[in-house]
């Protein structure tokens, strides 16, 4: 007997989104299963990307008053007015971008935003490309459209930075025949930025091949250098056919709100809201009003968040070179520094990560799940583990700890993580 949408055609959409284990049952996403792992083995969870602060207080106020006001039914399916036109001014103020509000849907983070908009525009056997490594959503929805992912590998440079594989583009391009070139900058797990040269290059084989630019923008405030991000909407020329999804969670220190936002032009926006309204509906409503008070005030909050960012990203990754042979990448942007251990063993990250986790109390996420297995981003980031700094000062504090630590070690055992002994 079928369970809930046919377990069969369940079953099969899983597995083509990589979200089944070994013994063919469904699985949980990489994320949750190490927030698990972290928890039962009594590890520093270095793993999920959650903040480890608090939003402002200012927020929180402005989200009670809100409530207090009444917003507390269903919200309008666009979202309410007061942040469809807070997320066009502040996308305006802060990149340049020029929004209409009624450019803007409210979604219940920029993951619905995602999935909406993957399921509104790619067609039931079209072909996604995306960039590699990948939020593990991304599969998930292309499955559920009855699409097919296509990736172009983002690779280290061996100086601790990362960068696109544009040979690889312009074959995959030319190849699939993409209906959608999905780009996240800044990138998850590397900090990657996009250039406007390397958005620009994006746009022009978009239009050769009239596809979709869906831009996932999540990190867009979290920016630890002096190069700023560009919206893609801004870089590309034929700016009508990008998508952008962002969200206010990484910004505000607000996960579990779900305050997201796609913008597109109004007919492109109103078929990704047809779509978005099978799938939440719509949510948040106090906590919409309360973010569009913080979007048009003059909060410091952001600029203060990504000070804190840095200062623990300051404290963590001289921790993790302090692992001799191990290389670390340089933070650009986001919560995440990736460390390459392959120098130092023969373990993938999957039993390496176990191992310091069971060993030296350290849980990251293994950046092979964060691939398509056999790809040549699978292989380039094998024995490589992303950590994140995001955490409370204590727990980066302690996890710096911990990496000094096994430096200490390592220096005097420097077979310790081989799998022979």
């Amino acid at each position: 007997m079928p369970g809930i949408m046919g377990a069969p055609l369940w079953h099969e959409m899983a597995e083509a989104a990589g979200l089944t284990n070994p013994d063919g049952s469904i699985g949980e996403t990489i994320y949750g299963q190490m927030t698990k792992f972290a928890a039962e083995v009594g590890a520093v969870n270095l793993g999920q990307g959650a903040p480890g602060t608090e939003p402002p207080d200012e927020l929180i106020a402005a989200t009670y008053e809100a409530m207090r006001a009444g917003f507390n039914q269903y919200a309008p399916g666009q979202g309410y007015p007061q942040l469809l036109e807070a997320v066009a001014a502040q996308r305006g103020r802060d990149f340049g971008q020029h929004v209409d509000p009624d450019e803007v849907l409210y979604t219940a983070g920029a993951t619905e935003g995602l999935t909406a908009a993957i399921l509104a525009l790619l067609p039931r056997g079209g072909s996604l490309v995306a960039f590699e490594p990948f939020y593990d959503s991304y599969p998930a929805a292309i499955a559920a459209a009855g699409g097919t992912l296509h990736t172009v590998p983002i690779l280290p440079d061996g100086h601790g930075d990362f960068a696109p594989d544009w040979e690889a583009f312009d074959r995959v391009i030319a190849e699939v025949d993409p209906a959608i070139i999905l780009v996240n900058t800044p990138h998850n797990p590397t900090g990657f930025i996009f250039s406007a040269a390397d958005l620009a290059r994006i746009g022009r084989a978009a239009e050769e091949v009239d596809a979709w630019v869906l831009s996932d923008e999540v990190y867009e405030q979290l920016v630890l250098t002096d190069l700023g991000h560009v919206p893609p909407a801004v870089a590309i020329e034929d700016s009508a056919r990008v998508v952008t999804v962002s969200s206010a969670g990484k910004s505000w220190n607000t996960t579990g709100w779900k305050i997201g936002w796609v913008i597109a032009s109004p007919e492109v926006r109103q078929a990704i809201q047809t779509v978005k309204q099978f799938l939440s509906f719509t949510a948040g409503g106090p906590m919409q009003i309360g973010m569009a008070d913080m979007l048009v005030g003059d909060s410091q909050f952001v600029a203060e968040n990504r000070a804190s960012l840095r200062a623990r990203a300051e404290v963590l990754v001289p921790a993790c070179r302090s692992v001799p042979g191990a290389e670390v990448s340089t933070p650009r942007a986001g919560y995440f520094t990736v460390v390459d251990f392959s120098a130092l063993t023969d373990r993938d990250a999957f039993e390496l990560n176990e191992l310091l986790a069971r060993e030296f109390s350290l849980v990251g996420i293994p950046v092979p799940a964060l691939c398509r297995p056999g790809s040549p981003a699978y292989e380039a980031y094998r024995s490589s583990i992303r950590y994140s700094f995001c955490k409370s000062v204590a727990d980066v504090a302690k996890g710096a700890q911990l990496f000094n630590a096994l430096g200490g070690h390592l220096r005097e055992h420097p077979d310790a993580l081989h799998r022979s002994n």
